[in-house]
């Protein structure tokens, strides 16, 4: 490797769960650096289909170390379920997961106030998971956070957990909601911190000593460039950075560290939940490819919003990480149309724009502009070389790495990672 980092290229649910479970069959570290529940990644071996929100992908490879680093911001029923869940399944963590105590905890009046605040807003809601990440990460900004190290000193998280919902409740009565009980809220985490104490510890020092040894280490983004709070598309994006500059902070690893960084896109566009899709089809379609394709989401159920790549949009976005190279995902869903297309620009008032501008006014007016390929009408599903490969489904991809300046090294033909060309 030795570091590489993987990201989303898109809005999120581009597949990175699969890609990281291949590359992570290398790793001797496997690390999350950002996000909360409200991420989640499918991923499909022998034991299984899993879906998981807070653990690294990385957990199925055995030899792996597992970290969860302190730029991800805890729900502890979450984890421990999904501890819980391996555990069951013959994957069992203890020993090689390490949960940072600097990690900041989602508490149930963040879920709350989530929900509430989205009520309030009504029309202009950013239509979230309701999860309670964005409370989490605004308290955490606020100085207002509780982090799983408090928890290790009982009298003090109570008297801190006692004076935050005391404020919090104001809030919550002022929205219509209904009070929280401090001393329920904290018999509740003190379980959960007990059933979790065995996988938490300092994980600075671990990743510096990978590092430094030159072991392979793998850095696992939740969500998507499109969604960082700063060059996403504001405010419909998520509560943290998400762009590969976060795992910096995110995990305490200094940038020239990494080596390399993989985008995650798919063969197409998708989003979920409110904001501007310039590339959105909400015709015959659109419907098309979200029933191929499946495009619901892992932690919501809610329908995707689908469209043609906008491969301007994925230009931006390897600009902005510097990927060394695309993993393209689910270019069998492709397989029966007779044509497709790619967005390699935007048109805005009479003017054509080759840039993807992240404001929303702007993408809510623009018309994509679009190239029309010569679809390949051929069953893909399962292929894992590129010379096996139908010519249209070549001539996408090559125009793919025109487009946005990047070359694609993998392409998924499937869920399963055999089902994965590897150039």
């Amino acid at each position: 490797m030795p570091v590489t980092a993987v990201i989303g290229a898109q809005w999120g649910d581009e597949g990175k769960g699969k890609y990281v479970d291949i590359l992570a069959q290398d790793a001797h570290v496997v690390a999350r650096f950002n996000g909360g529940n409200n991420a989640g990644h499918t991923v499909i071996n022998e034991l299984g289909t899993f879906k998981l929100h807070l653990l690294p992908s990385g957990v199925f490879n055995p030899k792996a170390t597992c970290i969860i680093g302190p730029g991800v911001v805890l729900d502890l029923a979450g984890i421990a379920e999904e501890i819980n869940t391996l555990d069951k399944a013959g994957v069992p963590l203890k020993g090689r997961l390490f949960i940072s105590p600097r990690c900041h905890l989602v508490m149930p009046y963040h879920r709350v106030l989530d929900r509430l605040y989205e009520s309030a807003k009504g029309h202009l809601s950013t239509g979230t998971t309701g999860r309670g990440i964005g409370p989490t990460y605004a308290d955490k900004a606020g100085y207002n956070g509780l982090r799983l190290a408090d928890l290790q000193r009982r009298t003090l998280f109570i008297e801190k957990l006692s004076t935050q919902v005391s404020i919090k409740n104001r809030l919550i009565g002022a929205l219509g909601g209904e009070p929280m009980d401090a001393d329920k809220i904290a018999d509740e985490y003190f379980e959960y911190f007990r059933i979790l104490q065995p996988f938490i510890k300092e994980t600075f020092g671990l990743l510096q000593d990978a590092v430094k040894s030159n072991q392979n280490v793998l850095l696992e983004g939740a969500q998507a460039t499109l969604l960082d709070t700063d060059w996403g598309t504001y405010p419909f994006v998520t509560g943290s950075s998400t762009l590969v500059s976060a795992a910096t902070p995110g995990l305490g690893i200094p940038p020239r560290a990494i080596d390399r960084i993989v985008g995650v896109c798919k063969a197409y566009t998708t989003r979920v939940g409110n904001g501007p899709m310039p590339t959105e089809l909400t015709d015959e379609t659109g419907d098309r490819i979200r029933k191929i394709g499946r495009e619901y989401g892992t932690s919501t159920g809610r329908p995707r919003r689908c469209g043609w790549l906008d491969a301007e949009l994925v230009r931006f976005t390897a600009a902005l990480n510097g990927f060394t190279e695309l993993a393209l995902s689910l270019l069998d869903v492709l397989d029966t149309f007779h044509e497709v297309k790619i967005a390699t620009g935007y048109e805005w008032g009479g003017q054509k724009a080759h840039y993807f501008d992240g404001d929303a006014v702007f993408l809510e007016e623009c018309q994509p502009v679009y190239e029309s390929l010569p679809g390949w009408e051929k069953d893909i599903r399962g292929v894992n070389r590129w010379s096996d490969l139908p010519r249209g489904a070549v001539n996408y991809i090559e125009r793919i790495e025109q487009v946005t300046g990047v070359p694609v090294s993998m392409i998924g033909t499937g869920p399963d990672r055999r089902e994965t060309i590897i150039r």
